[in-house]
């Protein structure tokens, strides 16, 4: 009866302040005209001067058993909308909105109308408008990919001289591919196959455009080359509705290849979005980084859908979270972070917590949710009822109101309100015969089996038999899910009752259970660090165990038999799968090419090439033909973990630093601070080669890198000593960072000998000069027998102190696992510092000096021939 009540408030407002306007401006008591007020940007795009939320509202006044109202209604909507407007309107909006509202009418209306007693005169009006505009929303799909554009002229469509729309070249994918209820709905009506050929197609070509490795798409797309425009994917904004209608497609058509494709997507977000209690969007090429750290409120849809597909578990979690966020702010903010502050705080009234709280209840009949649906009232009438109607807030944190009661509030969350309280006798209907769309239109699922003019041919290609141990297919029936077990709602939502109050449960092992704290989350592949002395001891506690190889990386092998409990031997085995998963899709996801670093100062002038490994963040080489040039220098401390303590040194240079105890993105964050123009890191595994080894990519540290500017480059120890030799030989060493060796530049190599040929006769006659100087200096250093930075021991071997802990692979590697950091000899001997010697007595010799460094420079390069013919031969397989 409450619910009736604010239905009332609501519905003759509207239709005594507003009507035929779109909306209802529940604020100033008066109605939304489209071009009369002030521009809301593409929220406006929804209002086409059709009397929306008249239309929106019909099959609700049914719902709620109001059947004389709805018979006026339908004759306003009859006599008074025209389609035929010149305006340019939302594709997706009015589908979902006025098409399906059309739809829901006339679903309802031939139903009352076999009932004998109301719409006895009615003779399918409604169908007629939806058909007329279904031909007025045509236009839009004509595209090379079958994708909708996002907008469309209602009088003049798309393109033409007048429509004042056509030239957008992308659409979310959630607008081109929340279609096929409708459109097909429309088709099997009205026989005409149009409409469903068009949405199917649709849904088609986003199948296609998949991220094949991880099966996610993103947010928006090309309508034309079918590129993702943005590439984030999650089940909020943008996306939620595209895997809602591949389900309900299948409840309403009953295709298989949209149940297909809903599990291989439902699949998907369970292994990377889903992060209980939370729906974290994630990259689709690199699933296991999160987009973001706050969720939007339209995601508060998906525990219905869970409940739908029988997966009633993360239903529960999810559902329960977002419920504490309403208890901190009365209303769902449109945007919150993972540690629940508010990042959007508008709240528009929006249905879908309402919509999962009824789908909830219907699954588990836990009174629960009904109090929580009195929540939801007691918030709105508090809150949001103004004397004309309900606004929306404009703050939820402060209280304050919006002019504007959007058309779903009518259409959908009195629906769902009433539902969720009403018994089967306050049902004039069955509610079971019939399918929401998303706005909650109802849809007749006898509709399966008539005027079937699209054959029923599978065309999901690739799809596989997925492996579904991880969540039973259930039923939303309270006698076959609990038949035992009442309580079972309530034991899930038990460790989440206090979440926004404290901090993400995510945080918290299971190891703290013996504490009598509750069930806590499992440590997660993507969460572990093997830093972390607890992450540590929580894998002794699964029954994993870590062997190190030779090669630095380590297996993880568990024994159940092992493992603290059959409960932590589970996790164990989750644990071990996820970090399987997480190894082969940044496998699959980053094979990049090598790299080269080029040798190009005196007396190499390009000659030498070394073998590169290349880095999953920072500067592309690849797009950057030109390369970063530049003189190297070794940072201090060595590692790169901590601020640099030598940055005059290392700025505008290229920085050498030594790989481990850190990630490769805090040593580029390091040395990029410091004002490095590029960074090599070199192996710390005593001998290893790209001769021998496979190659390395550099992965980051599992958040967003997009900070980090410059190239990073990995060196194996054998290539990295090569420049270090380099650096003890002749002071100033220039290298090339790039995609591929360039061309050694002669007339570069003739100019570098001129100059150096015309300092050594500058320098000769400055030292003729003041030669009582100088001999104060050759004097000096070699009584106290020092080293100057280039050759100072410390940069260049920086474990003078015994290291034998261990850091993990996946911190300085794509594959997850650990390396065995081993102290280096130290790189500075007494015959290191003969180069130094040699230099301070050029004045007297300077024959000689040069003679002496002829021979070594003959000796590595007959070292390096084997490199420079490997990477010819790379360059040659186009590698």
């Amino acid at each position: 009866n409450q619910v009736l009540e604010m239905f009332d408030h609501a519905y003759s407002n509207y239709m005594e302040h507003a009507y035929p306007a779109d909306e209802l401006m529940p604020l100033t008591c008066r109605g939304r005209v489209r071009g009369q007020e002030p521009s809301r940007g593409d929220v406006d795009d929804a209002l086409g001067k059709f009397s929306l939320t008249l239309i929106d509202t019909l099959d609700t006044l049914v719902v709620l058993n109001k059947t004389k109202e709805f018979e006026e209604a339908v004759k306003k909507v009859i006599k008074d909308v025209n389609l035929d407007n010149d305006i340019v309107v939302s594709v997706f909006e009015t589908n979902i909105r006025v098409l399906g509202g059309l739809l829901g009418g006339h679903s309802v209306a031939i139903m009352l109308k076999e009932k004998g007693e109301y719409m006895q005169w009615y003779n399918g009006e409604l169908l007629h408008m939806a058909k007329e505009l279904g031909y007025k929303l045509l236009p839009a799909f004509n595209t090379t990919s079958g994708l909708p554009y996002p907008r469309v002229n209602l009088k003049f469509g798309v393109r033409h001289p007048e429509a004042r729309t056509g030239t957008e070249t992308d659409t979310c994918t959630a607008c081109a591919g929340t279609l096929i209820l409708e459109f097909a709905a429309l088709s099997r009506f009205t026989g005409t196959s149009i409409f469903e050929e068009h949405a199917r197609k649709a849904l088609d070509f986003i199948w296609e455009k998949r991220q094949r490795s991880s099966n996610l798409v993103g947010v928006t797309i090309n309508i034309h080359t079918g590129d993702w425009v943005r590439k984030d994917s999650g089940v909020g904004a943008g996306i939620d509705s595209y895997y809602e209608y591949l389900l309900k497609a299948y409840v309403l058509l009953g295709d298989d290849s949209f149940l297909e494709r809903f599990n291989t997507h439902y699949d998907a977000i369970m292994r990377y979005i889903s992060q209980p209690p939370l729906l974290l969007d994630v990259h689709i090429h690199k699933p296991m980084l999160n987009a973001r750290t706050w969720m939007d409120s339209l995601l508060a849809f998906f525990p219905g859908l869970q409940v739908l597909k029988g997966d009633i578990r993360p239903a529960i979690e999810t559902h329960e979270m977002l419920y504490q966020v309403i208890k901190k702010h009365n209303f769902l903010p449109e945007a919150f972070t993972t540690d629940f502050r508010v990042h959007w705080a508008q709240h528009p009234l929006r249905p879908e917590f309402a919509e999962s709280t009824y789908f909830l209840y219907k699954a588990t009949g836990d009174p629960y949710y009904l109090e929580v649906g009195k929540t939801l009232i007691e918030n709105l009438n508090k809150y949001a009822r103004v004397p004309c109607g309900f606004a929306a807030m404009k703050d939820v944190r402060t209280g304050s109101h919006e002019d504007r009661m959007d058309s779903f509030f009518l259409a959908e969350m009195f629906k769902y309100l009433y539902l969720l309280f009403a018994d089967k006798e306050d049902m004039i209907f069955d509610i079971e015969d019939y399918i929401f769309t998303t706005e909650a239109h109802l849809l007749p699922l006898w509709l399966s089996t008539t005027n079937q003019t699209i054959s029923k041919k599978n065309t999901t290609t690739e799809y596989t038999e997925l492996d579904d141990s991880n969540f039973d297919w259930t039923c939303p029936n309270t006698q076959i899910l609990f038949p035992n077990d009442p309580m079972f709602a309530q034991s899930i939502r038990e460790p989440l009752k206090n979440v926004v109050d404290k901090s993400c449960p995510r945080g918290i092992s299971r190891a703290e259970d013996s504490l009598g704290s509750g069930p806590k989350p499992p440590l997660r592949a993507r969460d572990f660090m093997a830093s972390n002395p607890e992450h540590l001891e929580i894998l002794k506690k699964m029954g994993v165990s870590l062997i190190h190889l030779k090669d630095g990386r380590v297996q993880l092998v568990q024994h159940a038999v092992q493992a603290a409990s059959s409960l932590d031997a589970e996790d164990g085995l989750r644990f071990m799968q996820e970090m399987i998963e997480l190894s082969s899709q940044q496998q699959k996801e980053q094979q990049l090419p090598p790299r080269a670093v080029q040798i190009v100062s005196h007396p190499f002038f390009g000659r030498v090439v070394l073998t590169a490994g290349p880095a999953q963040f920072g500067m592309d080489l690849s797009k950057h033909k030109a390369g970063t040039r530049g003189f190297v220098a070794t940072i201090k401390p060595y590692n790169g973990c901590s601020e640099i303590t030598n940055p005059e040194a290392v700025k505008e240079k290229i920085a050498l630093m030594q790989r481990g105890q850190c990630m490769f993105a805090e040593k580029a964050r390091n040395i990029q601070k410091a004002g490095a123009i590029g960074g090599i890191v070199i192996d710390d595994n005593e001998g290893s080669s790209s001769d021998t080894a496979p190659l390395f990519q550099m992965a980051g540290d599992g958040k967003n890198t997009d900070d980090i500017t410059i190239p990073m480059l990995f060196l194996f120890n054998k290539e990295g000593n090569i420049i270090l030799d380099a650096i003890r030989e002749y002071e100033a060493v220039e290298v090339l960072l790039s995609d591929k060796a360039k061309d050694r530049d002669l007339e570069m190599e003739n100019t570098d000998q001129k100059l150096s040929e015309n300092d050594s006769h500058k320098q000769n006659s400055e030292e003729a000069t003041s030669a009582s100087q100088d001999v104060g200096v050759v004097s000096e250093e070699p009584e106290e027998g020092e080293s100057s930075d280039v050759t100072d021991p410390d940069p260049l071997s920086p474990a003078h102190t015994d290291r034998d802990s261990v850091s993990i692979s996946n911190q300085d590697s794509h594959v997850p696992g650990t390396d065995e950091a081993t102290a280096p000899e130290p790189a500075c001997t007494q015959g290191d510092n003969q180069p130094q010697e040699q230099k301070t007595e050029t004045d007297s010799n300077s024959k000689v000096n040069w003679d002496n460094k002829v021979q070594p420079m003959e000796s590595i390069l007959a070292d390096w021939n084997e490199d420079i013919e490997a990477f010819e031969m790379m360059e040659k397989d186009e590698l």
